[in-house]
């Protein structure tokens, strides 16, 4: 095996994707409770994106290089790490590094990739399927029978969302921007599906009874809508904030409603709570997936030394499903 791999680093620290470049560094060796992946596939992702500009650094003891989510096959099983094997087909949710030839992961954090999915596919899934299951489910408590707002609806959160939320039994509201968006949101399972450049979002989904949960990634304006939207107990579960952090409410309809306001991030939780959401996946969704009821959307594939291609198709914000890097 050898001393040291290819990998995606960002020339001057920070920059567009053009600063993206193929850098040679040392290959990892797996600790206590680790394996090391030969990476087949990367998922490509908006919190990338923030890293490679300079906003997002990775948390303490993760490397300095982005991705985070792999598929592969288990190359070396550090102390402990019982569960996995040398050749062993797996995905796996990471803290960073996965744009390399391998990757550490916590072996509780790896999963066996699904049956009938192949490399590309399967590295769509951890950090968008771990991200729903932990907001939608493990916070938000969303029931059968329960009305769903996902906003961003053919981002890989979103079309992994509506996908979950369907085969959970719940009932679908979806937002896109522009009509082919809308469209792809219904033929992914969304019961109702609307174009939030040309209708009044809000005023579409009051009409259709409310949500018992909307899943936001825009906040800023969208917030207040999302509150008057939202039926009594309902949840707003907020994931991102590409609309802006700074919003005013009115908090005496939150009282009124009974309404609860939460969300949260992935990559700073402690290992063990990853564990534990890991467990739910496996327990949940993976057999959702091989059922056929979630299927991982690919919007595109680059080779690794074209991270640069992948993060410009991210920045146009015009794909549908996830974009993944191949190795």
């Amino acid at each position: 095996m050898p001393q040291t791999m290819a990998a995606v680093g960002v020339r001057g620290g920070k920059g567009p994707p053009e600063a993206l470049e193929l850098v040679r560094i040392d290959r990892p060796e797996p600790g206590p409770g680790q394996i090391l992946i030969a990476v087949k596939a990367a998922g490509v992702n908006r919190p990338d994106v923030l890293q490679r500009l300079g906003f997002y650094p990775p948390p303490p003891g993760a490397p300095e290089t982005m991705g985070l989510e792999v598929s592969g096959e288990v190359a070396e099983v550090g102390e402990g790490a019982s569960r996995w094997r040398p050749g062993d087909k797996v995905a796996a949710l990471l803290p960073g590094g996965g744009y390399a030839e391998y990757a550490l992961a916590d072996a509780r954090h790896a999963l066996p990739v699904p049956k009938g999915l192949d490399f590309v596919q399967a590295a769509s899934l951890p950090e968008t399927v771990f991200t729903v299951w932990a907001n939608v489910f493990d916070i938000g408590h969303l029931e059968p029978g329960e009305s769903c707002l996902i906003h961003g609806a053919t981002s890989g959160i979103g079309v992994t969302a509506i996908q979950m939320a369907k085969a959970a039994g719940a009932r679908v509201i979806a937002t896109g921007r522009g009509p082919d968006k809308a469209r792809q949101a219904r033929a992914l399972g969304a019961d109702l599906a609307i174009d939030s450049l040309a209708q009044d979002w809000a005023a579409e989904v009051q009409a259709a009874g409310g949500a018992d949960l909307v899943l936001d990634m825009v906040g800023g304006a969208y917030t207040p809508k999302n509150i008057d939207v939202l039926k009594p107990h309902g949840r707003l579960v907020q994931i991102a904030l590409l609309g802006g952090a700074k919003v005013e409410i009115d908090l005496g309809l939150v009282m009124r409603k009974r309404l609860t306001l939460t969300g949260s991030t992935l990559r700073p939780r402690p290992p063990e709570d990853k564990a534990r959401l890991a467990r739910g996946v496996e327990q949940t969704v993976w057999p959702w997936i091989e059922a056929g009821k979630v299927r991982p959307i690919v919007d595109s594939a680059f080779p690794l030394a074209e991270a640069a291609k992948a993060h410009a198709r991210i920045d146009a914000a015009d794909h549908l499903g996830k974009i993944v890097l191949t190795v």
